[in-house]
């Protein structure tokens, strides 16, 4: 006996390149809910009666997340009843700054710097967790690990702008070198006059560049999964759409990601590679590397417990989205 569909089914993303986000801009979503008479809605415009905290707790039984994959670790780790339906690999320039002019240009040169490491008042820290797996790749290059630099905390300024706290603590020297990704901290390093020491996107090896969003997962939480695989199905269906749409529209992805990242052109162009691709599998070298960003996370302290990333994944259910998109093909 199928369960009853739910009035509304939930989505969260980061402001990052996601399939997800794609197909939100598109209206993808709603058409496919509306002939069942099931809302859709973002987390990000929800109303106050509906936590904001859920895109991190993943505790709203009937949300899809495509997010970073720290507080997806996190939220597993503390027992949320979560599966793993997708990861997605796309590269969004992640680079170490430092002062202009200091001369830093190299893995190597790291070594005894004192490195920035935001702290937040959040329930799970994810940008000093992608700090520190950040310097830890770059130390990585030089055969360095993070007991190699001296790590400094720097405390991040309520309601100020990403990367912003750490930035100014470079400017003012009392740091040597940021970790940065994505659209807003191309913009962000051009205001502070940093350059790039390490350029990580430039390494062949992509243990280097693991961090946050890479590899990033798709979860959903197991009720709606036991209770309605095929809202499920059809969920994953669209998003692969929305991977495939992308790949032929990159004047449109780039228009998609300013509005979801916030940041003009020039920090789009200056983040994500031409035609980076939103498609999501759960192939063993993704599933490899989340794993080892498991293993970092939860030796830094960051998860209350260990997360099988094998165990956790669920492959039936984009297995049966690519059935069903074939069928409706």
């Amino acid at each position: 006996m199928t369960t009853a569909a739910p009035d509304t089914i939930w989505f969260t993303r980061c402001p990052v390149p996601t399939a997800t986000g794609v197909a939100a801009d598109q209206g993808w979503l709603t058409e496919e809910f509306a002939p069942d008479g099931i809302g859709v809605r973002s987390l990000q415009d929800a109303t106050a009666d509906v936590s904001a905290d859920h895109h991190f707790t993943h505790e709203l039984t009937g949300l899809f997340r495509e997010g970073g994959n720290v507080p997806a670790l996190w939220a597993r780790s503390r027992g949320e009843a979560t599966r793993l339906i997708g990861l997605t690999w796309i590269e969004e320039r992640q680079v170490i700054l430092v002062r202009g002019g200091s001369g830093l240009q190299s893995p190597e040169q790291l070594k005894g710097l004192r490195l920035a490491v935001p702290r937040h008042r959040l329930a799970i820290d994810f940008w000093r967790a992608m700090a520190l797996q950040g310097f830890r790749g770059a130390l990585s290059l030089a055969g360095l690990d993070l007991g190699d630099a001296d790590p400094v905390d720097v405390e991040a300024t309520p309601g100020g702008g990403q990367w912003e706290a750490e930035l100014a603590a470079l400017a003012r020297g009392e740091v040597d070198a940021v970790y940065v990704k994505g659209a807003l901290a191309v913009e962000a390093a051009l205001r502070h006059s940093a350059e790039v020491a390490v350029d990580l996107d430039a390494v062949p090896d992509r243990r280097a560049r693991i961090n946050n969003g890479t590899p990033r997962p798709i979860t959903v939480h197991q009720r709606l999964l036991d209770e309605r695989p095929d809202l499920v199905t059809r969920f994953l269906a669209v998003l692969l759409r929305a991977a495939d749409w992308a790949a032929d529209h990159p004047a449109d992805v780039t228009r998609i990601l300013g509005a979801e990242t916030g940041a003009g052109s020039a920090g789009v162009a200056g983040a994500y590679h031409s035609g980076a691709s939103l498609h999501f599998d759960l192939s063993a070298e993704r599933l490899e590397l989340l794993a080892e960003q498991e293993r970092f996370l939860r030796g830094h302290g960051f998860l209350e417990s260990a997360v099988d990333v094998t165990t956790w994944a669920d492959h039936t259910p984009l297995a049966n989205a690519r059935s069903h998109g074939e069928s409706h093909a």
